[in-house]
């Protein structure tokens, strides 16, 4: 049991791990990782990671998506974005979803972490943060997904586009559209009236 509290004096509270990164503290790690789950000092979140609640007067707080996610990759080139997102733009989209899309370098596929569903997308490029130019293409890149009609949004992408910077418009359908994307944008002269 000695060895637990070992392993125990090494975490802090509202902080991820991996279990590679606890290693260094125990000679069993994975009993002593059962140990520290069953008295609730840590919580399991997937697999291989774990979360040091931090407690406030109302209870356990759960980790922030940021920490979640950024302990996943193991990296912090990543943007955690939703579909809901796009309401803000003004384009006709008023559906609500209960999806978080992480965009990273590393990763396809869906993942459960600390009881919410992500949908990771490996892409090549991505900004640093969410911008009205980037989300008018992600939104185009991935109209065909969402629950609005098609048409319906296109049109109003089209109306809305005159109304934003072109120039950066234009940079950002270059950087994240698809090809279809860019068509659209481009053949549609969106970016030209």
């Amino acid at each position: 049991m000695k060895k637990a509290d070992e392993l125990r004096r090494h975490l802090r509270q509202g902080k991820v791990y991996r279990r590679s990164d606890l290693e260094e503290y125990s000679n069993s790690i994975d009993r002593h990782l059962c140990i520290l789950v069953k008295e609730g000092v840590l919580q399991k979140i997937a697999p291989g990671m774990y979360y040091h609640p931090k407690e406030t007067v109302f209870g356990a707080v759960p980790p922030d998506e940021e920490t979640l996610v950024r302990s996943f990759l193991k990296d912090d080139r990543f943007l955690v974005t939703s579909p809901n997102v796009y309401n803000s733009l003004g384009v006709g989209t008023t559906q609500l979803y209960n999806k978080r899309v992480v965009y990273n370098h590393k990763r396809h596929g869906e993942y459960m972490l600390g009881n919410k569903n992500f949908t990771f997308l490996k892409k090549p490029h991505f900004p640093r943060q969410v911008t009205p130019e980037f989300l008018m293409v992600d939104l185009v890149n991935n109209v065909d997904t969402l629950a609005e009609n098609k048409t319906m949004v296109l049109s109003k992408v089209a109306d809305k586009v005159q109304q934003m910077d072109r120039k950066k418009l234009a940079r950002a359908v270059k950087e994240y559209g698809t090809s279809r994307t860019q068509k659209l944008f481009d053949h549609g002269g969106w970016l030209s009236a």
